[in-house]
């Protein structure tokens, strides 16, 4: 019966695979850590409360934290374009719930998905943060 359980052991050890899908054209980001609160009193966020909307985090992430609101769920992603190595121009632009970088090919993402948003050429989404809200906070972290 022991031998039994090890034969089936080993089946699953050797049948379960890696195949994860990583694409090197994805790793232009680098993995800063991210711990900051932000408060929705404050009249800078203040257009969280409305569905639709978005706001521009400076010094957090790659290149700021974009944190969106649907009105019922905050998300918050890294600002720079997944698709480009940072510089100058990579940083997006959010607008509502999309955002679009400022590099000139017109690279659009959704933030709610964080998927590329009308371009399916594009290979990287979003690069996600967690979002925890308490009360009137919201902690945002990976």
């Amino acid at each position: 019966m022991k031998s039994l359980y090890r034969l089936i052991l080993f089946i699953l050890l050797v049948s379960c695979s890696g195949n994860s899908v990583v694409d090197k054209n994805c790793r232009f980001l680098l993995d800063i850590g991210v711990n900051f609160t932000i408060d929705l009193s404050l009249p800078q966020y203040s257009q969280l409360a409305f569905a639709g909307n978005s706001v521009y985090i400076p010094n957090e992430g790659n290149a700021g934290v974009i944190v969106a609101s649907t009105g019922v769920d905050f998300y918050a992603w890294d600002a720079s374009d997944p698709n480009h190595a940072p510089n100058d121009c990579s940083a997006l632009v959010p607008s509502g719930l999309n955002g679009t970088c400022g590099c000139g090919d017109g690279n659009t993402y959704n933030f709610v998905t964080g998927a590329p948003d009308g371009n399916d050429g594009l290979r990287c989404a979003l690069k996600n943060y967690r979002v925890q809200q308490n009360g009137n906070s919201l902690l945002i972290f990976n």
